[in-house]
């Protein structure tokens, strides 16, 4: 990195993924997220660990102050935000007083992640989409959901017992496979970058939360060029920019919008290179490529979850194919994650296999006795 490259902020949960694809691209990312991981040190000019957890997010003060001392003496280009926003938009909010933001302001957020006037949105586009509602069904198959979760991990099947509880709706359960889409937007218009099929990682607690992702999807060209379509309907009817993704049940006879993720999501490993990061800023600005970027290889990205607590060595020594490292000496929750692996390949089947083997490979040595 050098000082003539242009300084951007990034803001997530974890931001290791948009540092490693913003120096890609030739700039210079300073990181505030919650872990503080090896890679991400090394990806960044300059990152902060923020107070928070990943459950309630970070601390409002904390991150703004991380954020301002980051471009302190720098002349940042704006900042970019991943996860950790999408239930907050007064922090949203707040962090664009402070910053310019290349990416979706907190309004769009706030309509998008709504899920009542999300549905309402779909209906408006014509889109199918899961009936939804506020009171406690029943009868019938639903899932209990919190506003503005991601990750999977507030996502439970309805039961009596669980009762209501503020921020938490319930959607009827569809079938299908899982399919993501990658998309740019800008004016009204988008551009879609790829499909990808997800996996979940289920726990006990969490029976929903994400595992991983590989592309492309083997989805058929009529159910590829259906999923564009609903894509262009909705980003049509709202004010989205940037690069976001679209969740999808996909049946042989038909298809279910389930949400948008209006930031760059979980995919971001699977469709980096490309100058993927370049592209979202251009799309930020209103421009959009004329032709989507082509991948020649297929992709897959998986995150891998502690089985039981970890504390790592000081000599672990982490394989080339795995990111957002853990820094040695620290502890690891059970249930936390503990890395993420990677994996390129011809196909995406193979793909996928090989980052399943991959995480069992680096489960076991991380939990093999000292």
């Amino acid at each position: 990195m050098t000082p003539t490259q242009p300084a951007v902020l990034i803001a997530a949960l974890s931001g290791r993924a948009l540092a490693a694809c913003a120096r890609r691209d030739g700039y210079r990312p300073l990181v505030a997220d919650l872990f503080g991981d090896l890679d991400t040190s090394e990806l960044a000019e300059a990152s902060e660990r923020v107070p928070g957890t990943l459950t309630r997010g970070f601390s409002q003060t904390g991150l703004l102050a991380s954020l301002d001392r980051l471009a302190a003496e720098r002349q940042v280009i704006g900042v970019v935000v991943g996860s950790g926003f999408e239930d907050r938009p007064r922090l949203l909010h707040a962090l664009a007083t402070h910053h310019i933001l290349l990416g979706n302001p907190a309004e769009v957020v706030t309509a998008i992640k709504d899920p009542f006037q999300f549905a309402e949105t779909c209906a408006r586009a014509g889109l199918p989409h899961p009936d939804i509602r506020r009171d406690q069904p029943t009868s019938g198959k639903w899932l209990r959901k919190r506003a503005g979760g991601s990750g999977g991990v507030h996502i439970a099947a309805s039961t009596r017992r669980a009762g209501q509880r503020p921020g938490r709706y319930y959607q009827r359960h569809a079938a299908g496979e899982p399919v993501s889409v990658a998309f740019l937007a800008a004016g009204g218009a988008c551009r879609v970058l790829g499909l990808s099929r997800q996996w979940a990682d289920p726990s006990p607690r969490h029976p929903f939360r994400y595992g991983g992702a590989s592309r492309p999807a083997p989805v058929p060209p009529r159910q590829a060029a259906d999923i564009a379509d609903a894509v262009a309907r909705l980003v049509a009817l709202t004010d989205l920019r940037g690069l976001n993704s679209a969740d999808f049940l996909v049946r042989h006879d038909g298809l279910d919008l389930l949400e948008i993720n209006p930031r760059p999501g979980a995919t971001v490993d699977i469709f980096a290179g490309q100058a993927l990061f370049r592209l979202h800023l251009d799309a930020c600005r209103g421009v959009l490529p004329d032709a989507p970027p082509v991948w020649p290889a297929a992709a897959a990205a998986a995150t891998v979850y502690a089985r039981q607590a970890i504390r790592l060595p000081p000599d672990f020594a982490w394989p080339a194919w795995t990111a957002d490292r853990q820094p040695s000496g620290e502890p690891v929750p059970a249930g936390a994650p503990l890395c993420t692996v990677l994996a390129d390949a011809a196909d995406a089947t193979g793909a996928e296999q090989l980052v399943r083997d991959r995480a069992a490979e680096i489960l076991a040595s991380a939990e093999a006795p000292p």
